[in-house]
């Protein structure tokens, strides 16, 4: 049974270059420690690669590696001054008396932080966020039900939809970010993220500009369902003309200091 799981992930592995450990789990039908047991099995052959969160293919770890998202403490302290300047040009498109969606992840949750004292209120599944909110925050909140996923730390309800939800803003974050759309790893994120952006009138993504990278193949949100994006001073010329061409209205933060230095 075990060289048949194996075989298993390896012919899964064949058609795409990076998979997750949830994702193993659900195509296989076992559970989270049958698969890191293959996984380590699989390695010490030397017929995979490890990396965080799942295993590559020989050949690309390295750049899959990069795309699959740190730890939400990990990512908090990351460019916190692009973080800072993006939620900053964020929080002047919030109206007060207005319902926002804020999603779960480091920027978002920057955001979250600076409008905590805003005469709004905001819908949130990202735990983090929601826990900061109900102690610092004096805006009104409304947390998402849904299964707790403890990474990436938010409540996921399938059948939000139903629910008769509405925001007029949603703000959203990126793995990465590309020609092709936002990008992300975790294929609940990407489901996450389509089923927010179906029940807002506008679609806002902060995204810092180190994100500008096509490094994974899962599409969460392609730019006609983006209305804006803000990101900061460091953003490359070649992605600036990128988010020229696909029609992206882009809102630059200034970080107050030189972004490369």
């Amino acid at each position: 049974m075990d060289l048949h799981r194996q075989e298993g992930i390896l012919n899964l592995l064949a058609q795409r270059p990076f998979l997750t450990v949830r994702e193993l789990q659900a195509e296989m039908g076992v559970s989270a420690a049958t698969i890191r047991r293959e996984i380590d099995k699989l390695h010490a052959k030397g017929s995979i690669k490890k990396v965080h969160g799942g295993i590559a293919r020989l050949g690309n770890s390295g750049m899959y590696q990069r795309a699959v998202a740190r730890p939400f403490v990990e990512n908090l302290d990351l460019h916190v001054a692009e973080k800072t300047a993006i939620s900053r040009e964020a929080g002047k498109l919030v109206r007060d008396g207005s319902i926002i969606l804020v999603h779960g992840g480091s920027t978002c949750f920057h955001f979250g932080r600076h409008v905590a004292r805003r005469n709004i209120r905001i819908l949130t599944n990202s735990m983090p966020l929601a826990a900061y909110l109900s102690e610092n925050g004096t805006c009104q909140l409304t947390v998402g039900g849904g299964d707790l996923h403890r990474e990436p730390g938010i409540l996921f309800d399938p059948q939000v939809r139903q629910r008769n939800l509405f925001a007029s803003q949603f703000f959203v974050g990126a793995l990465r970010v590309s020609e092709r759309g936002l990008l992300e790893a975790n294929p609940l994120l990407v489901q996450h993220t389509r089923e927010m952006a179906a029940v807002a009138t506008e679609v806002i993504v902060l995204v810092d500009s180190h994100k500008f990278e096509d490094l994974h193949p899962k599409v969460a949100l392609t730019f006609d369902k983006v209305d804006r994006l803000i990101t900061d001073d460091g953003l490359a010329d070649r992605d600036a003309k990128m988010l020229e061409d696909a029609g992206v209205d882009v809102i630059v933060a200034e970080t107050g200091r030189d972004a490369h230095g």
